[in-house]
């Protein structure tokens, strides 16, 4: 059967229709955990990029607010109170600044041009270790003159190449145009202020409309097969009822929904595999094309009006005591000799030998559930341990996969998560759902399970990810509650290149606003949280889906800090 990539645009159209499966899904007992709304974890750049002042809203310029409905009405299964709470709490979390009513598709030249546009370093003085250092940042359009209005992504880095040493910055949109960025002076000596422009608000502009109405440009597929005979027919989370009658393949534990349609010659049950399917093309304009331009306006860097460079000098208490009292940054670390400082929380160690790590993880099981993201490090743990041996019978390059080191008793685990994700053919048996595989597990002081669960996500609207959060969630209060002393690790998304294809699937500014529902969500929880934007954006190394390992390593090495803390106080 020849996919059809057009399918889906009918989804809208076919609501109505579609509402006749909702009593087909299953219902769960709601068991929300009552959370409060302040001081979210959320990256440095996007928690005062993205804070909305209400006095500063108007007709002309307000902020993209989720609706109650998604895309598709089966997916709007009734909510608790609480539910409903959250949900809205973490829309208005995300809200970004939309261009005002006129500005959608605007001609190039009147749009965000990284290279006309310059920043300034404020209030140029002797700097010392502890001030806060603030760079204004003005954004003018492709004929050189100033924006008005906000809602552009920009990423802000202080970097010294000399001391290999980095922190992100904390971006603020005053809706104007304007920008500022903070850092905090964490070393003595040189440090450089390098601001990029991600996407221009025109292009967030796009990129929220296809979140919203255009998930169909990431496809999937399935094989039916029955001796000789064999279908391939489309899959996703929602489809249009009117290209035939569907197969209903949602999760009877979770609740998440999974439909192919039915082949015309075999039944639901003969399905064997899930796939990606493709990438829908041709789903912007010409116009809107030009906004996605690689080198041109996106992720290229802005440039200083005058200097970029700043000289640090060694903290006193006289510089102290005439310090300002500083903004509060949501810094997480920083780089310094290309090794990672947590700020806060816990005593950084560097496991830099293998038996150091191998001491760690002795008599433990460590189960890692997610995209690749995740299995970069299981491939990384797997490659440094040389006792490990594995005992996957077929492997293949996805996973799922398990190695054990019977010398030391560690077992190390990795597992793919369930539908959507874009993978090359695995047979059904092998799709899990995480929160189903930690109701499996038994859990205690020797296990350790680590997710990471965002890069597949961003093509859908946000509240599947608030549902499919929100499940992974709640087994995991249940696997705290019956094993107390379980260590939970959280990996959360990072920055990767992008090019124009790239940019439409999975830019930036989705993986920021999964980004930031996935800490607000975890936040409560006793789980260990490695920000893994924060330790990409820092990092002198270029940004990709998958980071170099000096990087892995440091998020590595924070993991085994909390498996291990340094007990010493050093």
């Amino acid at each position: 059967m020849k996919i059809s990539i057009a399918m889906s645009l009918n989804v809208w159209k076919y609501i109505l229709i579609i509402l006749s499966l909702y009593g087909l899904i299953f219902m769960l007992k709601n068991n929300t955990l009552g959370e409060s709304w302040k001081n979210h974890l959320v990256s440095a750049l996007y928690k005062v990029q993205n804070h909305i002042q209400p006095s500063n809203l108007s007709e002309t310029h307000q902020a993209f607010h989720h609706k109650r409905t998604p895309y598709c009405p089966h997916l709007a299964k009734p909510q608790s109170p609480e539910e409903e709470l959250e949900e809205r709490n973490l829309l208005d979390l995300i809200a970004w600044p939309k261009p005002p009513s006129g500005s959608e598709a605007p001609d190039l030249s009147q749009t965000s041009d990284p290279v006309h546009s310059r920043f300034t370093i404020v209030n140029a003085k002797n700097w010392f270790v502890g001030d806060q250092l603030e760079v204004h940042v003005q954004l003018r359009d492709f004929k050189g003159r100033p924006k008005r209005y906000g809602g552009d992504l920009l990423l802000a880095r202080l970097h010294s190449p000399k001391y290999r040493a980095g922190v992100a910055g904390q971006v603020l949109d005053h809706k104007n145009g304007i920008y500022s960025a903070r850092f905090p002076l964490l070393w003595e000596g040189s440090a450089q202020v390098d601001v990029v422009m991600v996407h221009s608000s025109e292009a967030v502009a796009v990129l929220h409309r296809l979140r919203e109405k255009r998930p169909d440009r990431v496809y999937f597929s399935s094989i039916f097969g029955q001796g000789n005979h064999s279908e391939k027919m489309v899959c996703n989370m929602c489809l249009p009822p009117d290209q035939g009658p569907l197969c209903n393949f949602t999760d009877h534990q979770t609740g998440e929904p999974w439909y192919c349609y039915k082949p015309k010659m075999l039944s639901c049950d003969t399905r064997n595999n899930h796939a990606m399917g493709g990438y829908t093309k041709d789903i912007i304009t010409k116009e809107e094309a030009l906004l996605f331009q690689s080198g041109k306006n996106v992720k290229v860097a802005i440039r200083a009006s005058s200097t970029d460079n700043i000289n640090v000098l060694a903290f006193t208490k006289e510089a102290a005591s005439q310090r300002p009292n500083p903004v509060k940054l949501a810094t997480s670390g920083y780089y310094y000799q290309d090794l990672w400082r947590p700020l806060g929380g816990i005593s950084m160690r560097h496991f830099d030998k293998a038996f150091a790590i191998t001491q760690c993880l002795t008599n433990k099981s460590v189960y890692m559930y997610g995209d690749s993201t995740m299995r970069q490090w299981y491939e990384y743990l797997y490659s440094v341990l040389p006792d490990l041996k594995q005992v996957t019978l077929n492997p293949k390059p996805v996973g799922p996969f398990m190695a054990v080191d019977s010398k030391h008793n560690i077992l190390l685990k990795y597992r793919f998560h369930g539908p959507p994700i874009r993978i090359t053919p695995v047979m059904t048996s092998e799709l899990r759902y995480i929160a189903n595989e930690l109701d499996g597990l038994t859990g205690g002081p020797d296990t350790v399970v680590v997710l990471s669960i965002w890069a597949h996500f961003g093509t859908f609207p946000v509240e599947v990810y608030i549902n499919h959060l929100r499940q992974i969630r709640k087994a995991v209060v249940r696997l705290l509650d019956r094993a107390p002393g379980t260590v939970v690790v959280i990996r959360t998304p990072n920055p990767q290149a992008l090019g124009r294809d790239v940019s439409l699937y999975n830019s930036d500014w989705f993986c920021l606003q999964l980004d930031t529902v996935l800490r607000a969500m975890f936040e409560r929880l006793e789980v260990v949280v490695v920000d893994a934007w924060q330790m990409c954006v820092a990092h002198h190394q270029p940004h990709n889906l998958h980071p170099p390992r000096s990087i892995v390593k440091n998020m590595i090495d924070m993991m085994l800090s909390y498996i291990c803390p340094d007990l010493t106080g050093n």
